[in-house]
């Protein structure tokens, strides 16, 4: 499944002054070279909704996320490409503060996507929300990586409305909340940036980085510049970092030893901080 790109262009969007970068609240649409993704207001509803619990300590023990109820605990998204082939999963994880994530599901079809599937477990670390989601003009898994991080800022977005304590853990927070975190992550000090063999016909890249808005696209438009196809993957927001892994190709082959430097070597680059203020990538 290649990743196609495209340029985003929605309405009713939020922006920090003197910021470029964007986060979706839910109207809008999508707008790439010869499509238009229109956004829906009237989506279908159905859904299922499961609860395990896992090992589930007491209560008292995960009171906020943590026995210290005065700790926040680190909000964490995951986008999941790889589990299911017929749906895209996202995982939203913030201790035990999140609740049902009504207004998350309804954010996430006003973005023209159907909650086809709703999963929560507890375990030691929290509650676990998982959705598995389709785009509803197709019934399928988003592929575009403009969508997939519209939902990955709508989720965020999200979480510091209706959860502004989250907004000192998350990197997003110096952007988008009203408090940002106490210590910024060093890009240079948190880019690591790996590729494995992982099969006969592709390879794994695995990055991790300090996160900021659009950070997921501009992934994918590094990757694709340089002529190496995106198949699939999984994209995790952890507090300030986000943690990428994307199944990559050369022409239906793994990248080479050649390849997969000019690769970390170009994510590298891309992804520093620029060394004065007059730099610019």
């Amino acid at each position: 499944m290649a990743l196609s790109m495209a340029s985003l262009s929605c309405k009713g969007l939020k922006m920090a002054p003197g910021n470029q970068s964007i986060a979706p609240f839910p109207s809008g649409s999508v707008a790439g070279s010869g499509f238009v993704l229109s956004v829906p207001l009237k989506l279908r509803s159905k859904f299922s909704v499961s609860l395990k619990v896992q090992g589930a300590p007491s209560p008292t023990a995960i009171e906020g996320g943590n026995s210290d109820t005065n700790t926040v605990p680190v909000p964490k998204v995951i986008i999941d490409q790889d589990s299911d082939p017929d749906a895209t999963i996202v995982e939203i994880t913030f201790g035990d503060r999140l609740g049902a994530l009504l207004d998350t599901m309804s954010a996430l079809k006003n973005l023209g996507l159907n909650v086809v599937k709703a999963n929560v477990y507890l375990d030691a670390s929290g509650k676990h929300n998982k959705f598995n989601i389709t785009k509803a003009s197709t019934g399928r898994k988003i592929d575009d990586p403009e969508l997939l991080e519209a939902i990955r800022l709508t989720i965020i977005n999200n979480m510091i409305e209706y959860h502004p304590e989250s907004s000192s853990q998350l990197a997003m927070g110096a952007t988008f909340g009203i408090e940002p975190p106490a210590e910024e992550v060093d890009v240079d000090i948190a880019t690591h940036v790996n590729v494995y063999d992982d099969g006969p016909d592709r390879s794994l890249l695995v990055v991790e980085t300090a996160d900021r808005p659009g950070l997921l696209v501009d992934l994918v438009k590094i990757i694709t510049d340089i002529n190496i196809e995106v198949q699939s993957g999984e994209f995790d927001t952890e507090g300030l970092l986000a943690k990428a892994k994307f199944h990559v190709s050369y022409r239906g082959k793994p990248l080479i030893k050649a390849l997969q430097q000019v690769l970390a070597n170009s994510l590298r680059y891309f992804l520093r901080r620029p060394s004065t203020e007059e730099a610019s990538y």
